[in-house]
């Protein structure tokens, strides 16, 4: 069993930034994917940012030049730093590992961007 415990949600202005974090405990394997999504009221839960065990990343269009993944696999760590943001980044953000065909959620975060 894996659990995934984010933090650094919050209220920011537009064109603020915030930094997302999230720390995996249990059985995690070496080799895994980590990211984000997020999901707006009333809307779907949709990608935002994954990264390989090996640094490689991928980005949904509307973050990418804004958003950088990162991770630290010494401390089973992800973080999202997230810049310019704007009132369309408005949501829950969950953090994800997958691994050995299985996917694993945190309880998420909330970002609220204010103009």
């Amino acid at each position: 069993q894996v659990q995934l415990v984010e933090s650094g949600g919050g209220l920011v202005q537009a064109g603020g930034s915030l930094r997302l974090s999230c720390s995996a405990s249990g059985s995690i394997f070496g080799m895994n994917l980590m990211g984000w999504y997020r999901q707006a009221p009333g809307k779907q839960r949709d990608l935002v940012a994954t990264i390989t065990s090996f640094g490689g990343t991928n980005y949904a269009d509307s973050v990418r030049g804004r958003f950088t993944i990162s991770r630290d696999n010494a401390k089973n760590a992800v973080y999202l730093q997230m810049n310019s943001l704007e009132r369309e980044d408005t949501a829950d953000y969950y953090c994800n590992l997958a691994q050995r065909g299985s996917m694993y959620w945190g309880q998420g975060t909330q970002v609220t961007v204010s103009s």
